[in-house]
């Protein structure tokens, strides 16, 4: 198990991190140029006032006409996102982990805090997962790949709840919270969590165009 356990924190740590970094500039060098070539004008629109504005209102709840009609949805997705990108970043056992094998350190919050925002996110997968199959509308757009996606984000903090309050076997289940986490992280520019990449980007289009040649807004 301690093999196995070197293998998921070292090798397959690179290695994930490596497609992570490779496969994002590669979706971000095809998405230009597939736009370029649809649109050669695509940069003219581009203006970093009006695209900053439109990020600023979006990441913002209930500043969007459409967040306001629908309140619970909109609470829910945006302590998701919060708590999808604070968690791995600032629990104290990952600072811990990359102190100890990178000498990088910083502040953590309480791990109470942190053990919280986890529940939230797993909480907010099976929400996710219910709403897909009881609303008609939604459950008509839903793919196999919408499911992969929701699993691939629910496993790794499943797993890490379980780890640290030492549900099940420890290690085993440590070694699966890692893997989990190596294989979302390997998965993001691939999967539709590539939204995370693409979502600044395209909003700042949006809201540049609607900015400088409507006149309008964009939220």
């Amino acid at each position: 198990m301690n093999t196995i356990y070197n293998i998921v924190v070292g090798p397959l740590a690179w290695l994930a991190g490596f497609i992570f970094v490779a496969g994002s500039i590669y979706r971000l060098v095809s998405m230009y140029r597939l736009a370029k070539k649809k649109d050669p004008l695509l940069l003219e629109y581009m203006d970093l006032k009006f695209g900053l504005r439109s990020i600023l209102h979006w990441v913002v709840p209930f500043i969007p006409v459409n967040s306001r009609r629908h309140p619970v949805m909109t609470v829910v997705t945006f302590i998701f996102h919060f708590s999808l990108f604070f968690v791995p970043f600032f629990l104290l056992a990952h600072v811990v982990m990359l102190d100890t094998y990178h000498g990088i350190s910083y502040w953590s919050p309480p791990e109470g805090l942190s053990d919280a925002l986890t529940v939230f996110v797993i909480l907010s997968c099976i929400f996710f997962g219910v709403r897909r199959i009881v609303r008609p509308e939604v459950r008509y757009v839903t793919s196999t790949a919408d499911w992969v996606v929701l699993i691939l984000v629910f496993l790794p903090f499943f797993t890490g709840f379980l780890s640290y309050h030492q549900i099940g076997p420890y290690q085993a289940m440590l070694i699966l919270h890692i893997f989990s986490g190596e294989v979302m992280l390997a998965a993001i520019p691939f999967t539709r969590l590539s939204h995370m990449i693409f979502a600044p980007i395209t909003r700042a289009y949006i809201g540049s165009e609607f900015g400088a040649i409507r006149h309008a807004r964009d939220w």
